[in-house]
Parts: C-alpha cells; sequence; structure tokens
C-alpha cells in the first residue's frame, strides 16, 4: 500500500460508500490492476524528483503572503477612518485566503519532512494569522481525502442547506425539499458568504471540545486572533464602519474560500454504496482540474491541480504542474477519465448539480 493510501486509510472513518462496479469482471480485473499501476506511477514522480520537499522555495513563499498580509493591515490604519477601507477589506480577503492556503500545504506535510515544524506552521498560519484551527481541519480534511465524494464518508458533502447529489428528489421529496432544491444556486452564494464566520465558530467549538495541550494552545491563539482583530478594526473605524469592514472582509473571505474549493469535486460523481474502489480510481473520477497558467495556480492555491493533489497529498504544491504529464499518461493507460476543464466551465458543470436537482445515483465503473 501506498503512503498516501495508508494514511488515509488510517484516518477516522466516517461510513461507507462506494461507486457501483456493475458485476462486470472485466472492470474488476482492471480495478485489480490499478494498486499496483499507482506504486510505479508513485516511483517514476519519485525518481523525478516531485515528492521531494522544497523548503527554501516555500520559505520564500511564506515570507512573500506573510509580508503581504501585514502589509494589507498596515494600509488599513494607513487608510484610516475612510470608506476606502471597504477596498482594504476586499484586499484582506484574498489575502487571508492566500494565507489559508499555506495552512493547507502544511496539514499536508507539504512544506518540510519535520511534522513538528509543519504543525508550527498551521498553527501560525491558521489560529494565530487567521483564526482557524489547524486541529480541527486537517483530520477533516484528511476524512475528505480518504473517501472524496463518498457519502457518509466525506465530511465536505450530505444532507443540509445545500446538497450536491446526496438527498432526496426533488420531484419525491416534500414542499420544502422542492422549495429548497430551486433556490440553490442563490442559497449556495448566500451560505459561501457566511463560511468566514461559520468557520471561526466551528474552530471554537471543535477547540472547546478537546483536551490537552495542543487543545489549550489552540485556543489561547483564536483568542489572541480575536482580540487584536476587534481592537485594531475598532481603533481605526468608528463603531458602524467597524461592523461594515468586519462583514465585507469576512463574507468575501468565506466567498472567495469556498469558491476555491467548490470547482474541484461539486457536480463529478458521487460514491455510493457496495463497491470497493482502489485509491486510485476513487481519486481520479471524483475530481476535476481547472486549466490556467500560473495566475490561476496562485488565485487556487495550487488546487486547480486537483487530480494530481488527491493522488499525491503531500507532494508541494510547487511540484503538481511537472506531475500532470506522468499523471495524464496514467490515466490514459488505465481508462480513468483526466479531467480538466476551463474556469467559467468548472463552475458551470458545478452549478449545474444544483439547478437540476441531482441526487445520488450508484455510478457504473468505466468499462
Amino acid at each position: 500500500m501506498s503512503a498516501e493510501a495508508a494514511l488515509f486509510e488510517s484516518s477516522p472513518q466516517l461510513g461507507v460508500a462506494t461507486l457501483d462496479q456493475g458485476g462486470d469482471t472485466r472492470v474488476a480485473a482492471a480495478q485489480d490492476e490499478l494498486p499496483g499501476a499507482y506504486s510505479r506511477l508513485r516511483d517514476q514522480v519519485s525518481r523525478a524528483g516531485l515528492l521531494d520537499y522544497r523548503p527554501y522555495r516555500y520559505g520564500l513563499k511564506i515570507g512573500v503572503t506573510i509580508a503581504a498580509f501585514a502589509a494589507g493591515w498596515a494600509t488599513f490604519v494607513v487608510v484610516g477612518n475612510t470608506w476606502l477601507s471597504a477596498g482594504v477589506a476586499v484586499l484582506l480577503a484574498v489575502l487571508f485566503t492566500q494565507v489559508v492556503f499555506l495552512g493547507h500545504d502544511a496539514g499536508h506535510q507539504e512544506i518540510v519532512r519535520s511534522a513538528r515544524v509543519n504543525r508550527l506552521i498551521g498553527l501560525t498560519v491558521g489560529n494565530a494569522l487567521t483564526g482557524l484551527s489547524i486541529g480541527w481541519w486537517v483530520p477533516k480534511h484528511n476524512a475528505h481525502h480518504a473517501h472524496p465524494n463518498e457519502v457518509g464518508r466525506d465530511p465536505d458533502i450530505g444532507a443540509g442547506l445545500i446538497a450536491f447529489g446526496v438527498t432526496a428528489s426533488s420531484e419525491t421529496g416534500p414542499a420544502r425539499i422542492r422549495m429548497r432544491d430551486r433556490l440553490q444556486v442563490p442559497l449556495f452564494a448566500f451560505v459561501l458568504l457566511l463560511q468566514g464566520l461559520g468557520l471561526h465558530v466551528t474552530s471554537v467549538q471543535s477547540v472547546l471540545r478537546r483536551r490537552g495541550r495542543l487543545a489549550a494552545i489552540e485556543l489561547l491563539l483564536l483568542v489572541g486572533n480575536a482580540i487584536a482583530y476587534l481592537t485594531i478594526v475598532f481603533w481605526v473605524l468608528p463603531p458602524a464602519k467597524a461592523c461594515a469592514f468586519i462583514a465585507i472582509q469576512q463574507c468575501l473571505f468565506g466567498l472567495y474560500l469556498g469558491f476555491t474549493f467548490a470547482p474541484n469535486h461539486k457536480g463529478m460523481p458521487i460514491i455510493a454504496k457496495a463497491a470497493n474502489l482502489p485509491f486510485a480510481h476513487r481519486q481520479v473520477v471524483t475530481a476535476r482540474n481547472i486549466a490556467g497558467g500560473r495566475l490561476v495556480t496562485m488565485v487556487y492555491g495550487g488546487l486547480n491541480y486537483q487530480i494530481e493533489h488527491h493522488l499525491f497529498p503531500a507532494m508541494p504544491r510547487l511540484n503538481l504542474v511537472h506531475a500532470q504529464p506522468f499523471v495524464r499518461e496514467f490515466c490514459a493507460q488505465h481508462d480513468l477519465p483526466y479531467r480538466q476543464v476551463g474556469l467559467i466551465s468548472s463552475y458551470r458543470q458545478a452549478l449545474r448539480s444544483l439547478q437540476t436537482g441531482d441526487r445520488l445515483e450508484a455510478q457504473p465503473l468505466p468499462g
């Protein structure tokens, strides 16, 4: 078993749901070959140096990002009590998300070999700078990586106000379900606007439920972040403008963060119960890449290479683009659908799954 597969198979399990194999023995035989083929793929990218850590490049990336973050707050102080502060709120929403991307990389152990240093980076950019609990997010995100789009196991999908293909059909459900389905797209945008605040609340709730030294450190950092954030905002702005600043900054932070994650899996096949998929198959069929150059990669924090990221979650984000030719060839050789679309098309496909009211169906394996 590969390092990636072993890591996620040992993650906390949340239930069972898989693709329907349909009883095709040819498909079953092809699936049996995938683990060995994936091991060979991993050897290829390893020999190419793509699994090697890049601490100096990451050090530069971290330094530039945090410097920009600090410059954003300095700009806020300089602009002062004017409505120009609303523009700075937009800037800080972008910078908050860029800092969170560093926490994502640290949580995946992408930055350096030392788990302790990665944790320290995660605590700094997560708890201290953006007010998000790295200790809550890492196990949740590992569960997502272990079973992407798998009902009952992937915490990023499920029944609720917004449902990407996992709840009762709007044609047969009660009136409240039919009404919700008709409003899915506007509700999606509304929920993302509230996501920033929701992540802060969930972070605090998670830390309060845990015990131990790390939980105490996280709580201290979260409280310190909240005090520092509110102090500087209400020191620079009067109460009305301060509240407007916070609303703009946190809502756009949630919107930006949500819109960088949504195109990667939403509208892709949902994994239903009763099949036992190899690691490589479940990672590829549920992911979608977004085509684009360096600007798209910067805006999405490397998550536009979602297929490569899911196959090699510990691969430094800087190396994902170089892994793409290896992964494309692997998918072509084993009849796995390598989905890469443009930016607009990715959102269109994700939102279409909401508009059409599609719900959970067992997806047959290709064969």
